[in-house]
């Protein structure tokens, strides 16, 4: 199509400059002395300059092992600053960074090194054991294992190397490019939960990486002169991107390390170091407000604390407000397509309980359900707050709207420019979106439709309950059909199942219907890495505690 002017050059410029390294690499010129990665567990602080050259030795080192464009470079790494070279340094050379899981099963890393074959693995030491088995299950294995971050002092497998002998000696200069770059071309390869136990490969190509950074940066107002705290792994989407390392290392600012969440640490952390941000799940914030309410630190410097994975219940938004900071964020999303939805400081408490209506550049609908087909786009349900509906996304900015090699997947998930999440919510005449639960989560009890998280949240307002995680299992007496059956995180261990039966029969939001007929306590409640409540195992786990008899009768 001819413009009304010469588009070469921007095309060209665009397509080719506008990329996520060169924005760090003009932060390596302009903030050369200023900290981009904080390591407090050892005391530690790198530079934009150190921070370059550790990329630049992996870069070389990995051009070695004949890495190249398109090649995929694994990781299995817990937060360290090895991590961020590993988000840089394969992009230096057209590489694509696939960053696992560290807690997945030998197995489990075996099936996705195969699907992915990466030509170099690189993990953290504490899963050394597992890494090596891994390898050995691989039909495929990686030419090079590197183990990093070694703080334990494991002892290297055999047949692998270690991170510093890795890169020892390489060149510290800026690889020659080989391949120009391009907005489009696939930089990081994301993995998300599926029904099998292969993850799913989500590509996420150069611009979605710099977009996904901006996007944070203009609803944080993030500078060169923050530290940010994600203290979720960064291994996921949530974690790299949402107040995590991406955006943070894009505008200049420090991004802090954090191995392992400790709520006492991490607020000793904030005062002795003048945290700015820190982003976690929903239960990373109740132990920080349990801990602060004892302790009381200065953490004064915080100028907000961002949740995912979950609704903020208003009780809960209130106090955290009080005891840790009022400016609190509540986001939502996909690893598919980032956050797209945020509740603000200025939207909380009011909205607590929602999704908020769509971020700045997203648009989130609900639209109808079908049993046999997707809605358009445009069929979108009553803003009444009571019809249910699917949440569909359009994000073109954040995601390829692809996955890698499962065109099936992909067509199930992705249509007409749309993300179809599987979520069921209902929302307001002002777009407020307010989830009801999953698609596939729905119980069936008496005729009626009901979700999990409606009972979870009534369960959670007992001071008692820690937090609690709600399933069906089949109605015995037959009538219902099903029934919800909870499991019970106790706060107070004076807490008993008769107590919290009656709780829930005197419950003003409980229809009798939806009142739990089976209970137990528990210690534990599976969640994905980002803080999600993992309906479909604790259903399968309910089926056997039923005949057990570990579900308690009503």
């Amino acid at each position: 199509m001819k413009r009304t002017y010469d588009d070469t050059m921007f095309i060209d410029t665009f397509e080719h400059e506008y990329t996520y390294l060169n924005g760090f690499m003009r932060n390596v010129r302009r903030y050369s002395r200023h900290i981009a990665v904080l390591d407090p567990e050892t005391e530690r602080e790198f530079t934009y300059t150190q921070v370059n050259v550790s990329a630049n030795k992996l870069a070389h080192a990995l051009e070695k092992q004949d890495v190249g464009k398109n090649d995929v470079v694994m990781t299995a790494l817990r937060n360290c600053p090895e991590f961020v070279y590993t988000y840089l340094g394969p992009r230096k050379i057209g590489a694509i960074v696939l960053p696992a899981n560290f807690n997945l099963s030998a197995g489990e890393l075996a099936l996705l090194i195969d699907f992915n074959k990466p030509k170099t693995f690189i993990y953290s030491a504490n899963i050394a054991a597992v890494a090596a088995e891994a390898m050995r299950l691989s039909k495929n294995p990686p030419m090079k294992a590197v183990l990093a971050d070694n703080l334990e002092g494991v002892e290297i497998p055999e047949g692998h190397i270690s991170y510093e002998e890795f890169t020892e000696g390489e060149d510290e200069n800026d690889p020659v490019q080989k391949v120009r770059p391009h907005i489009y071309d696939e930089v990081i390869r994301f993995c998300t939960s599926g029904t099998t136990a292969l993850p799913k490969s989500v590509p996420v190509n150069d611009i979605n990486d710099l977009l996904s950074a901006h996007d944070v940066i203009m609803q944080y107002g993030l500078t060169a002169i923050d530290k940010t705290v994600n203290m979720t792994p960064w291994f996921h989407r949530g974690g790299t991107h949402c107040g995590g390392m991406g955006p943070t290392i894009y505008a200049g600012a420090a991004a802090v390390v954090v191995r392992a969440f400790d709520a006492k640490k991490i607020l000793e952390w904030t005062e002795k170091y003048g945290f700015t941000y820190l982003t976690g799940a929903p239960s990373s914030l109740e132990m920080l407000a349990r801990v602060q309410e004892r302790k009381h630190f200065n953490i004064s410097s915080l100028r907000g604390i961002a949740t995912m994975g979950a609704p903020l219940e208003r009780a809960a938004c209130i106090r955290y407000q009080e005891v840790l900071t009022p400016n609190i964020f509540n986001g939502y999303g996909t690893t598919e397509t980032d956050w797209n939805s945020l509740l603000h400081p200025f939207d909380l408490p009011d909205e607590a309980g929602s999704i908020g209506p769509s971020a700045v550049d997203d648009e989130i609908r609900v639209v109808k359900i079908y049993e046999d087909h997707k809605a358009e786009p445009d069929e979108l349900i009553p803003t009444d707050s009571v019809t249910q509906g699917e949440v569909i996304i359009q994000a073109p900015q954040k995601t390829t709207y692809s996955y890698y090699n499962n065109e099936e997947l992909a067509k199930e998930k992705f249509y007409k420019g749309w993300m179809y999440t599987g979520d069921t919510a209902t929302w307001n005449d002002k777009w407020i979106v307010t989830i009801c639960g999953r698609k596939d989560d729905m119980m069936v009890v008496s005729g009626e439709n009901i979700y999990p998280s409606q009972i979870e949240e009534v369960i959670n307002e007992n001071p008692k309950v820690l937090d609690c995680i709600v399933t069906a299992v089949p109605d015995k007496d037959k009538y219902r059909g099903q029934v919800a059956a909870a499991y019970i995180i106790p706060a107070d261990k004076s807490l008993t199942i008769a107590e919290i039966k009656e709780f829930c029969n005197q419950h003003p939001m409980l229809s009798d219907y939806k009142k739990p007929r089976y209970y137990t306590f528990t210690d534990k409640i599976p969640m994905t890495a980002t803080g999600k409540k993992m309906h479909h195992v604790i259903k399968e786990q309910a089926k056997k505690d039923l005949e057990e008899g570990i579900l308690k009768r009503k």
